[in-house]
C-alpha cells in the first residue's frame, strides 16, 4: 500500500463568510449525488510545494461533504526524484538531456508504485508527471481490475508552452489514457494533445489555513524580529521553493537597485526544502553565494523552523512581493499576497498573469530592471499601493478561493459519470 496522509478537519461551512452562503449551497447540491464515492488523489510529496498546499485542503473538504476522499503519496528514491526533477526541468523549457537511463529509472519506479496502489475507487487524480505513467501499467497487467470503475485524471500543475518534445514524447502516451485532464491555463496544453477531456481550472489556496488566517501587526512585527528582520524598515518578500524558475539571484539582483533608491529596505527570501526536489539545496547555496552575507538580504526556509505562520506573517510585513518567476504553472504565492492586501510585482510568466491585473493589484515584469523600478515605485508611494492590494483581495476572494477548486472538481466527477 502507498503511504496515505493524515489529513485535518476542514468543514466547508466555515467558509460561507468568505465566498457567501449561495456558493456554499451550490457546492452542497453538487456533491449530494456523489456521496459514498470513492476518490484518490496521488502525488509525489506530502510536504512542500503548492501540490501538498493545495490537497492538504482540497481532501478534506471533500471528506467533508460526503465523499470517501483519500491522499496517498508514491514511493521515490534520490534517485527516481533526480530524474523527475530533470524531467520537470525539462517540460518547463530546460535544455535537459533524456537519456534511455533516465526512463529506465522512472519506469522501475512506477510499476513497484503500481503493484502497490490499493483499488476500488471511483476516481483517482494523478499530480504531475511523477506518477503519471502507473495507470498504463496498470491496463497492462493482472490488477487491470482496479480499473473497472474508475475514472482516471490527470492534473498538470506546471508550464508546458515550451516543452522539451523528447521528454513530452515520452510522457504523453501515458496521459492520452487517462479520462479527462486539468490544466492551469489553455496555453499549457501542447499542440496535438486531445482537448477534448481537458479542462481549464487554476489553482486556488485557503483562506482559513494558517499560512493566510489574519494575524495582528504586533503579531507580525515580533515574528519579524525573530528572524532579524527590522518591521519598521521596507521589507520587500518573495516565498519560494530555491529554484532556477523561480529567479531568486534576479531577485537579489533587482533588490540591490531598489535599495539605491529606497534606504534602508530589506529582502527576505523564504521558501521550504521539498522532499522531490534534490536541487534544492544547490540552489540555496547559489542563492547565498549571490547575498554575499549582505546584512539587509535574509535566506529563510523550513530548516530555520519557518513554517505557515511565519510565512504568513512575512507576507503581511512586506510593502511588495514579489515572484519573479521565470516560468510558473500558477504560484500560489501571488495569491497569498493579493489575499493579504499586498502589491505583487510579478514575472510575466504562466499562471502569474492569471492572477496579476498588470498596474490594478500589482505588475508584471519582464527584467531585474523592470522589476527593480515597480518595486521603487510601490514602495514610494504607500497610498496607490494600498488600493492594488485592496483590489487584489477581491480578485483572490471571486477566482481563487478553495471552494472555487472544489466545485470544479464535483462537477468533473460528475461530468464523468455521465459518460459511463
Amino acid at each position: 500500500m502507498l503511504e496515505r496522509v493524515p489529513l485535518l478537519h476542514k468543514e466547508l461551512a466555515n467558509y460561507e463568510d468568505v465566498v457567501g452562503a449561495e456558493v456554499i449551497d451550490r457546492i452542497r447540491a453538487l456533491a449530494a449525488p456523489l456521496r459514498g464515492k470513492r476518490v484518490l488523489h496521488l502525488n509525489a510529496t506530502a510536504y512542500g510545494g503548492g501540490v501538498a498546499e493545495l490537497l492538504a485542503t482540497h481532501v478534506p473538504l471533500l471528506v467533508d461533504l460526503g465523499l470517501d476522499a483519500e491522499w496517498h503519496v508514491m514511493e521515490g528514491s534520490d534517485e527516481f526524484f533526480a530524474v523527475t526533477k530533470g524531467m520537470h526541468n525539462a517540460l518547463q523549457g530546460a535544455g535537459i538531456p533524456w537519456t534511455h537511463d533516465m526512463q529506465r529509472i522512472y519506469l522501475e519506479r512506477v510499476l513497484a508504485n503500481a503493484t502497490d496502489l490499493a483499488d476500488g475507487w471511483d476516481y483517482v487524480v494523478i499530480h504531475d508527471p511523477q506518477p503519471a505513467g502507473i495507470l498504463s501499467f496498470l491496463e497492462a497487467s493482472p490488477m487491470a481490475r482496479q480499473l473497472e470503475r474508475a475514472k482516471w485524471i490527470w492534473r498538470c500543475h506546471i508550464d508546458l508552452t515550451a516543452a522539451n518534445p523528447d521528454v513530452w514524447g515520452f510522457l504523453a502516451p501515458f496521459i492520452s489514457h487517462y479520462d479527462a485532464s486539468i490544466w492551469t491555463m489553455d496555453d499549457f496544453i501542447p499542440d496535438g494533445f486531445d482537448r477534448s477531456g481537458a479542462l481549464i481550472a487554476p489553482p486556488t489556496i485557503d483562506p482559513l489555513s494558517v499560512k493566510n488566517l489574519e494575524l495582528q501587526t504586533p503579531f507580525v512585527d515580533e515574528i519579524c524580529r525573530q528572524y532579524g528582520l527590522d518591521p519598521h524598515r521596507p521589507i520587500v518578500c518573495q516565498v519560494s521553493r530555491y529554484d532556477p524558475w523561480k529567479d531568486p539571484v534576479g531577485v537579489i539582483q533587482a533588490f540591490r537597485l531598489v535599495r539605491d533608491e529606497v534606504p534602508g529596505a530589506q529582502l527576505l527570501l523564504a521558501g521550504s526544502m521539498a522532499t522531490d526536489d534534490p536541487e534544492g539545496f544547490h540552489y540555496w547555496q547559489l542563492t547565498e553565494e549571490a547575498a554575499g552575507g549582505d546584512p539587509d538580504i535574509f535566506l529563510l526556509s523550513n530548516i530555520q523552523q519557518v513554517g505557515a505562520v511565519q510565512i504568513n506573517a512575512f507576507q503581511r510585513a512586506a510593502g511588495v512581493v514579489i515572484q519573479k518567476s521565470l516560468r510558473e504553472g500558477f504560484g500560489l504565492t501571488v495569491s497569498e499576497g493579493l489575499w493579504k492586501g499586498r502589491p505583487v510585482v510579478g514575472g510575466r510568466a504562466g499562471g502569474i498573469t492569471l492572477q496579476i491585473d498588470d498596474g490594478v493589484n500589482g505588475y508584471l515584469v519582464d527584467s531585474v530592471e523592470e522589476c527593480a523600478a515597480r518595486t521603487i515605485e510601490l514602495l514610494q508611494n504607500p497610498g496607490p499601493a494600498g488600493g492594488m492590494g485592496d483590489s487584489g483581495r477581491e480578485k483572490v476572494r471571486q477566482e481563487f478561493v478553495s471552494t472555487r477548486e472544489l466545485e470544479d472538481y464535483l462537477r468533473l466527477f460528475s461530468d464523468l459519470d455521465a459518460s459511463r
